[in-house]
This record gives C-alpha cells, sequence and structure tokens, in this order.
C-alpha cells in the first residue's frame, strides 16, 4: 500500500477495522438491494455505474428507504426533524 501511496482505511487511534462497519453495511445493502441480479455493471461504463450509484442513494436511501435505526423513516425525513426542533427550541 505504501509502495503505491494508498492511505489504509481505519481509524489513526490503533486501526481498528471495526470502526468500517457501517459504512460497509451500507455498501452491502447498497450492491444487495441495486446491482446484484438487475444490472451487469461490466457491460456499463464507469460512468453509467456512478449514475446508477448516484441515484440510487440521492433518490432512494436518503429520501424513501426507510431506516429501522433511526425510528423507520428515511435519512433525509430525520435530518430535516432534527433541524425542525433545534428551530422550534430556539
Amino acid at each position: 500500500m505504501k509502495r503505491h501511496g494508498f492511505i489504509q482505511s481505519m481509524n489513526s487511534d490503533g486501526g481498528r477495522c471495526h470502526d468500517n462497519a457501517r459504512c460497509e453495511s451500507m455498501w452491502a445493502r447498497m450492491k444487495e438491494e441495486l446491482l446484484y441480479g438487475r444490472y451487469d455493471t461490466t457491460k456499463m461504463s464507469v460512468g453509467e455505474v456512478k449514475s446508477l450509484v448516484w441515484r440510487y442513494y440521492e433518490s432512494y436511501w436518503n429520501n424513501r428507504r426507510i431506516c429501522s435505526a433511526i425510528g423507520g423513516m428515511p435519512p433525509r425525513v430525520k435530518l430535516e426533524n432534527y433541524y425542525d426542533s433545534l428551530q422550534a427550541v430556539a
């Protein structure tokens, strides 16, 4: 990794690989819901795959996909509720 100038994806406080668990889980879920059995990415250009992934996260994951860890609502709704609560307190 050093020879090619890559930086290992672990935290700087001891390198615990479990710190990436949420991100890895998100990528695994996206691949299962979006790619596997639906698209053959080997026949797509890099730009087409990027667009597909971008649309998945922007359109579906953030706005429509419910998440049980945040009360059964999409992330964007949870974020909007949070900011609304801050304004109500102020």
